[in-house]
């Protein structure tokens, strides 16, 4: 396997600082630490650029917030300068460990996404009998920091650059605010083991989502090529395996199980895992999935109306415009729109009291 060196010039070039600089802000120019950092650019980022040389770079504390979709996840937001920095890194590694993915893994990834994978997964449904649907508990929190680091080196050979990646993956401060799991424990294990194998991507990091896509690839080619699964598709930690053969997917869990959790010290969620048939309909990136229909998931499209409820507040009160609230409304009708949900959208236009159209 081809090792890739002589990378850290490129990360720490002021073109590439600059060109980070402008990604990191996309959709949050107006923010107060987006302003603040971009009023004298130039001098910001040559003083960063001049950490990142010397090596004095520290990375700085997240800021921890949750969210419910539907369950309690603690969100970790790097500072602005330091998302810098993330984007940096990924212009240079990035296209390096791309061209390892399989080609369908969905999440994160440039010209991806969860709608082409929601219409591949469509595809292997309506033509397969059986589905074994999986998902990993506590995926971030449980991905092992030394494993990780293993797989990374297998790639790259450039010291100042796994010095600048040891040094984002080994700032812990997330974990303070209740990041961190349980201590679990797998086959051959003792007493101490779990203490020796720090975990914990911060879920909101760019460097983190990008890592979450390294974390399982070998995984992904062990389902393809040992397995030989020829409809298999993964969105972050939710992935689907399809045949026709009911006992071939029986033993394709069992192996599975297996290869997680002695390769990734990863386990499968025990009741959010199940295989069934497809003409009973599947749940995949907020929609269900049937042989005649797709229809979008309960939550979200709770949700949704919810969201609706406060724009009509905000509306009132003269915080949004009425083109803010036709934007978002054509965001949120363009993700309905991969459902069979036309009758769906004309009943919420006439519900709303807002200028939806």
């Amino acid at each position: 396997m081809k090792r890739y060196g002589n990378l850290y010039p490129q990360i720490t070039e002021f073109s590439n600082l600059l060109a980070a600089a402008n990604n990191a802000q996309k959709g949050k120019r107006f923010r107060d630490s987006v302003l603040a950092f971009n009023h004298d650019l130039e001098p910001k980022l040559l003083t960063l650029q001049d950490e990142l040389h010397h090596k004095t770079y520290q990375p700085g504390e997240y800021k921890n917030f949750d969210i419910y979709e539907p369950k309690r996840r603690v969100i970790s937001a790097a500072p602005y300068r330091d998302r810098v920095v993330h984007h940096a890194l990924c212009n240079v590694i990035v296209p390096i460990f791309e061209r390892t993915f399989i080609a369908t893994s969905y999440a994160n990834r440039l010209g991806y996404g969860s709608h082409r994978g929601l219409e591949q997964f469509v595809r292997y449904a309506r033509s397969s009998r059986y589905v074994l649907q999986c998902d990993i508990c506590q995926y971030f929190p449980s991905i092992d920091l030394s494993i990780l680091k293993q797989q990374i080196r297998r790639k790259l050979k450039c010291r100042d650059s796994l010095w600048l990646i040891d040094k984002i993956l080994d700032n812990r401060s997330h974990a303070e605010q209740g990041q961190q799991q349980s201590l679990y424990y797998f086959p051959g294990d003792t007493l101490l083991t779990p203490l020796d194998h720090p975990t914990g991507l911060p879920i909101g990091n760019l460097t983190s989502q990008f890592f979450a896509n390294v974390y399982l690839n070998n995984f992904d080619h062990f389902v393809k090529e040992e397995l030989n699964v020829s409809r298999y598709v993964r969105y972050v930690d939710d992935f689907a395996l399809f045949s026709d053969d009911r006992d071939f997917l029986i033993h394709c869990r069992e192996r599975l199980e297996a290869y997680l959790a002695t390769q990734l010290r990863l386990r499968i969620h025990p009741i959010k895992s199940q295989l069934t048939q497809t003409r009973y309909g599947a749940m995949f990136v907020g929609f269900r999935v049937f042989s005649d229909r797709i229809r979008v998931r309960n939550y979200n499209l709770q949700k949704g109306r919810r969201r609706l409820k406060r724009l009509e507040v905000a509306y009132d009160q003269g915080q949004i415009s009425r083109k803010d609230v036709q934007q978002r409304w054509q965001s949120w009708k363009a993700h309905l729109s991969h459902g069979d949900t036309w009758r769906l959208r004309q009943d919420i236009i006439a519900e709303s009291k807002l200028p939806l159209t």
